[in-house]
């Protein structure tokens, strides 16, 4: 048997599973009991056959010219073959490890961890409406990844895909968004979850690619409250990832000049978004997931519906 097949198997890593396909659920399902339109539909539907009624079928397909003609209920079938694709894509790099919020429990909540929620969620989202997914986890590129799929019951492989994963490289968005718009197909929607701690220039230049080929574009900036706040005190020593050195420094004495380049940072990725039409959310994960997720659904339906 395989090593990552027996990790699988491992009774923590199916627990981290169920409890993580549960916490999509519990927030998709929570969202969808407001009577919202879904914001991600795209179906072509064509019909096919006639069948039967039976009691309990929905009766809004009744075929009425039928019961016309012949005095007998027909429903009309369809086949969906949906046009539409979400490739969800999260940022497996080891900068996404840190994490500086400890929930009610005592548990640090980390950038992946967020991550990992964010994309189970939308997954979730997008098979219950019955449009198709694909999902894949990355660092210097796609290591984990399950092709498209418009099957709920893919969710159990899905969340097990996004709970084992253990981050231990370093990134390269850019290459990874190239690789990518080579292999879509059709029309369809690409969410990027990441810190975006890579060349920026490098990584609108894929988002644009992909945009390039019609597909639609949604990023997810997750940053840690910490990296956009930096409330250190005293003499801090920071330790690197992704083979960046230890740094010792007094916060104090950079702050300003930190918060004044993350604010550029963020600045630049957003307008270079907005240039190329492609949604851009900071994500804060001192924010609750429902709440940041109904946010920015409520915002796509208002934007989709004008």
């Amino acid at each position: 048997m395989a090593k990552s097949q027996i990790g699988l198997l491992d009774p923590e890593a199916i627990n981290r599973a169920e409890a993580l396909g549960l916490h999509a659920r519990y927030v998709v399902e929570g969202y969808m009991a407001g009577e919202h339109k879904s914001p991600f539909r795209g179906f072509a539907i064509e019909f096919t056959q006639h069948r039967e009624y039976v009691p309990g079928d929905d009766t809004r397909h009744l075929d009425w010219k039928v019961l016309g003609r012949t005095d007998r209920y027909y429903l009309k079938q369809y086949e969906q073959e949906t046009n539409y694709v979400a490739h969800i894509v999260l940022d497996g790099s080891e900068s996404m490890k840190y994490g500086s919020v400890g929930r009610p429990h005592g548990a640090t909540v980390t950038k992946l961890q967020y991550g990992k929620v964010l994309a189970a969620c939308l997954t979730y989202l997008i098979l219950h409406q019955r449009d198709a997914v694909a999902v894949g986890v990355f660092d210097t590129s796609m290591k984990n990844f399950i092709p498209r799929t418009g099957n709920l019951a893919s969710i159990h492989n899905i969340m097990n895909m996004l709970a084992a994963f253990e981050p231990k490289d370093q990134t390269n968005i850019a290459q990874v968004l190239h690789t990518l718009a080579g292999t879509i197909k059709r029309k369809g929607i690409t969410i990027l979850i990441s810190d975006l701690f890579d060349d920026e220039e490098k990584v609108l230049d894929g988002i644009n690619h992909i945009r390039f080929g019609g597909g639609e574009v949604v990023v997810f900036h997750v940053m840690d409250p910490y990296e956009l706040d930096f409330p250190f005190n005293g003499l801090v020593e920071f330790e690197g990832l992704e083979q960046i050195p230890k740094v010792m420094t007094r916060p104090r004495e950079i702050r300003k000049s930190y918060l004044r380049e993350v604010e550029a940072f963020r600045t630049r990725l957003r307008e270079g978004c907005e240039r190329q039409n492609t949604h851009y959310q900071l994500v804060n994960t001192a924010q609750p997931i429902h709440e940041m997720l109904s946010g920015y659904l409520a915002f796509r339906l208002r934007t989709h519906t004008r």
